[in-house]
């Protein structure tokens, strides 16, 4: 099969279309014939070298996919070949198959093309274990979204607005989205508008990509009771915080990520997606958005596309 292969650590330029072996699939895996991949931040860090696969995983890039069913081991029940299907991957979506245990297989949800599916499962499973999950992000609450033009920006505006929350986004270009309030990060203290947004309390949630460089004042934005949940570091791995903030709101700092889980919390996770998500998805309620699909051949110019910040959504990648 093809696959797009980091030659060496570096820029965009290092990453080539090669001919490689099949992957191999165990006996709880199913191996599907990929027809569209979508990039990830997660996928240029792994290109400089400083993001490796999970032990056991796939050495290229890809963390999500939709495709075909093509083999299935001995154990698989629920799938079989011929099945169109979607998936959240440890890595190998940027190669024409790609091995994936079951559990972290959904069906491409009902209304959206086969292509615009692989759009889904990294940012879809991305946003409900962290905000839904984990920080019970509830009907009536209010949520910040830094980076909300992102895949992850524009598919938490959705289904946060679908649910019954206010939302509240550091960019100007996703008030389409349903964002209740957009905040021009570069002209606007963010933290002085979502106080006047919200007579003086701040929000309940936020979900951040930054990190350090927006600890203190995500911390100064939330509510009494509030909840940060860090999925980033572009900003920043260190900082310092002032301590009575925290004692005096009762807030709670929480970061996670997804690729380095466990099987079974993966799995998990997934079928809360599919319990909550795909339905709001099948009813249109949440729409992929893709920004530009490019073929595997021309898998540098995406990643200049992702690191340029100058798209509002997903960018996949097709087979060549």
């Amino acid at each position: 099969m093809k696959a797009v292969v980091i030659t060496s650590p570096g820029g965009p330029e290092v990453l080539q279309l090669h001919q490689v072996d099949d992957p191999q699939i165990k006996d709880d895996e199913v191996l599907i014939k990929v027809a569209a991949t979508a990039i990830n931040r997660a996928d240029t860090i792994q290109r400089q070298g400083k993001y490796p696969p999970p032990k056991g995983a796939s050495e290229y890039l890809g963390l999500e996919c939709s495709g075909t069913v093509e083999a299935v081991g001995s154990r698989v029940s629920r799938w079989k070949i011929g099945d169109q299907v979607c998936a959240l991957l440890s890595g190998g979506g940027y190669a024409e198959k790609v091995a994936v245990p079951e559990a972290q297989v959904l069906p491409v949800p009902q209304g959206i093309s086969f292509t615009d599916a692989a759009a889904f499962p990294e940012v879809a499973c991305t946003v409900w274990s962290t905000i839904f999950m984990t920080s019970r992000l509830s009907p009536g609450e209010t949520l910040l979204v830094h980076g909300g033009s992102s895949g992850i920006g524009t598919f938490a505006i959705q289904i946060a607005k679908h649910i019954g929350i206010r939302v509240f986004i550091t960019a100007e270009a996703c008030r389409d989205l349903g964002a209740d309030v957009c905040i021009n990060y570069k002209t606007e203290d963010f933290v002085a508008r979502v106080k006047e947004e919200t007579d003086g309390k701040g929000v309940d949630v936020i979900l951040d990509c930054l990190g350090a460089s927006y600890f203190q004042r995500n911390l100064d934005s939330l509510n009494f009771d509030g909840r940060l949940f860090i999925i980033g570091m572009m900003g920043g791995t260190k900082t310092e915080m002032n301590l009575p903030t925290l004692f005096a709101k009762r807030l709670t700092v929480q970061a996670a990520g997804l690729r380095y889980r466990t099987a079974e919390n993966k799995a998990a996770i997934v079928n809360e997606v599919e319990k909550n998500v795909w339905p709001a998805i099948a009813a249109g309620k949440v729409k992929p958005i893709v920004y530009k699909v490019f073929p595997f051949s021309e898998a540098a110019d995406a990643h200049k596309l992702i690191e340029s910040s100058q798209h509002i959504g997903k960018i996949l990648l097709v087979p060549s």
